[in-house]
C-alpha cells in the first residue's frame, strides 16, 4: 500500500522517485529512515530518476563450450590443514571461491583464518592477509601466540578499498584473507564503513576481483544482535560459501556450519576447541559433555544428537529437591526450558511421576546446547531417575522424540546414533519403535525399543510411581 501511495504522489509532482531500498527495491518520492516495504532502517538511499536502458551485445571472447568438455581439475578442492574446515567446506578451498565467515564478537573467526592462512603459506601459496580492525604488529603477536608465522603470508592493515586492492595486485596471492569486509570503505561510494552501500561495494569489488584472478577469498563478517549477517541480504547471495561460528561464552568448544555452500553440504558441523595456544580441531569431540565417574549417580542420562549429520554424545543431569514454597522452582541450562516443563508435565500426567511438589533442576555437561527433540527421553529418564533415586547404568543411552500423549515418536538416524554409542564403549539403548526396526546393530549391543515414556520407565526404573 505504501508502495502505491508513493507512487501516485510522485506521478503527481512529475517527478520520478528519487529513494530506493537497497534492501527490497522499496521506492519512495521522499528520504524515510525506514523501509515502508521490509521495515528495515537505514537503507534508503537517492538514486535520482528510474531511467530505463537496454544493453546492446558485446562481442564474445570466449566461446561457450559443450558441458562435457570443460576442465573440472581447474576447481579441484585444496586442503587447508585444517580438518574440521575442511570437512565443512566439503573437501577444502576451492579456487576462485569466495567464503564468508560470520560469528559473534570473540567467537574465535579471526583466530582460525590466521591459522588457516598460516597452514595454506606454509604449504608453499602465497597468502595475503588483509585486517581492517588491527594493525600488522597486533596480528603478528596473535600469530606468535598461536604459532602461525609463515614466510609466504603477507600481512596489511588497510581500511581503504583501493588500497586493499593494490595490495592483491602487488602479492598475487592464491589466498586472500579480509578481515573483516564490514571494516573496508571506498571514497568513491558515500556513507561510512559497514554501511549498506559500502558492504555492496566492497564484497562487489572483492568478489570480482576473485573470480578473475582465480583466487580463494576467505571474509570475515560481523553479526547484528538477533544473529544475522551484517550488511545488506545480497551479501549472502553473492558469495559462494557461507559459515556460522557459534559457541557459548563460557565454553571452549566452538561449531561451524555451513548455511550455504555451492561445492559441498550443508549438514555437516565442525568442531573447534579455542584455547589459550589457539583453536584446534576436535575430532571426537562426544568426550567434552560426558561425565566421567566411577559409580553410577541418579539423575543423569546419556544421549546422542544429531548435530548436522554428526552424532554427538551428551550427558542431562537432573536434580530434585522438596520445594520450600507453593510454587516450585523450575531451572534449566543448555536445554530450552518450555520443552523441558512440556516434559515434566507429560511425566506427571502419563507416567505417575508426581512432580509437583519439587524443584527440578536440568541441564548439560560441559556447556553444550541440545535443541534437538530427539533427546526429550533422556530428559524424561533423567527427571524419573531423580526423583526415585535410582541410577541407570553408566553404559546406556536413550533418545527419543516424546509427544503430549506420552508416545515415544521416531528419529531420524537410528542406526548412525546406535553405532556412535558403540563405538565410546557404550553398550544398550532405549530407542523409540520403529516399523522399520532399529537397522544394523553391532554385535554384542542390546537395543530396547519403546512405544511410550512409560514403557522405557518400567524398564529402567522399576520403581517409579
Amino acid at each position: 500500500m505504501a508502495t502505491k501511495t508513493s507512487t501516485r504522489t510522485a506521478a503527481r509532482s512529475g517527478k520520478a522517485p528519487g529513494y530506493r531500498c537497497a534492501e527490497c527495491g522499496w521506492t519512495t518520492a521522499k528520504w524515510v529512515g525506514r523501509c515502508g516495504e521490509c521495515q528495515a532502517w537505514g537503507t534508503v538511499e537517492e538514486v535520482g530518476g528510474v531511467v530505463a536502458r537496454t544493453t546492446a551485445a558485446a562481442t564474445v571472447l570466449e566461446a561457450a563450450r559443450p558441458i562435457a568438455e570443460v576442465d573440472a581439475t581447474d576447481a579441484a578442492f585444496l586442503p587447508t590443514g585444517v580438518g574440521e574446515l575442511d570437512r565443512v567446506l566439503g573437501g577444502g578451498l576451492v579456487p576462485g571461491a569466495v567464503i564468508l565467515l560470520a560469528g559473534e564478537p570473540g567467537v574465535g573467526k579471526s583466530t582460525l583464518l590466521l591459522d588457516v592462512a598460516a597452514k595454506v603459506a606454509g604449504g608453499g601459496k602465497d597468502v595475503l592477509y588483509v585486517t581492517g580492525e588491527e594493525s600488522a604488529a597486533q596480528v603478528k603477536l596473535r600469530a606468535e601466540r598461536i604459532d602461525a608465522v609463515a614466510p609466504r603470508l603477507f600481512l596489511a592493515s588497510e581500511t581503504d578499498l583501493s588500497q586493499a586492492l593494490g595490495h592483491v595486485e602487488k602479492v598475487a596471492p592464491q589466498l586472500l584473507v579480509v578481515d573483516s569486509v564490514q571494516t573496508l570503505s571506498s571514497p568513491e561510494v558515500d556513507g561510512s564503513a559497514g554501511g549498506v552501500s559500502q558492504v555492496r561495494e566492497v564484497a562487489a569489488s572483492i568478489i570480482a576481483a576473485a573470480k578473475r584472478r582465480n583466487m580463494t577469498t576467505l571474509l570475515v563478517g560481523h553479526v547484528t544482535k538477533d544473529g544475522s549477517i551484517a550488511g545488506p541480504r545480497l551479501l549472502e547471495h553473492l558469495v559462494d560459501v557461507v559459515c556460522q561460528f557459534e559457541g557459548e561464552r563460557h565454553s571452549r568448544l566452538r561449531l561451524l556450519r555451513a548455511v550455504k555452500n555451492r561445492y559441498g553440504p550443508t549438514d555437516e558441523v565442525g568442531c573447534f576447541d579455542l584455547a589459550e595456544t589457539g583453536i584446534m580441531s576436535v575430532a571426537d569431540p562426544s568426550g567434552l559433555f560426558v561425565s566421567r565417574t566411577k559409580d553410577p549417580v541418579s539423575g543423569t542420562c546419556i544421549t546422542v544428537t544429531l548435530e548436522g549429520r554428526r552424532p554427538l554424545l551428551a550427558e542431562v543431569q537432573s536434580l530434585l529437591a522438596e520445594s520450600a514454597t507453593s510454587q516450585p522452582r523450575r531451572a534449566t541450562s543448555g536445554l530450552d526450558s518450555s520443552r523441558v516443563s512440556m516434559l515434566l508435565a507429560v511425566l506427571q500426567q502419563r507416567a505417575g511421576c508426581l512432580l509437583h511438589k519439587d524443584d527440578t533442576y536440568v541441564a548439560t555437561v560441559g556447556g553444550v546446547r541440545l535443541s534437538e527433540p530427539a533427546t526429550d527421553l533422556a530428559v524424561a529418564l533423567a527427571v524419573a531417575s531423580a526423583k526415585t533415586r535410582t541410577a541407570l547404568p553408566q553404559r546406556l543411552i536413550a533418545f527419543g522424540e516424546v509427544g503430549l500423549a506420552g508416545e515415544v515418536r521416531p528419529v531420524p538416524g537410528i542406526g548412525r546414533r546406535i553405532q556412535e554409542a558403540h563405538r565410546l564403549g557404550f553398550t544398550h539403548a532405549v530407542v523409540p519403535a520403529s516399523p522399520n526396526g532399529p537397522g544394523e546393530v553391532p554385535p554384542g549391543f542390546r537395543v530396547k525399543e519403546v512405544s511410550h515414556v512409560a514403557e522405557a520407565l518400567e524398564l529402567l526404573i522399576p520403581g517409579a510411581e
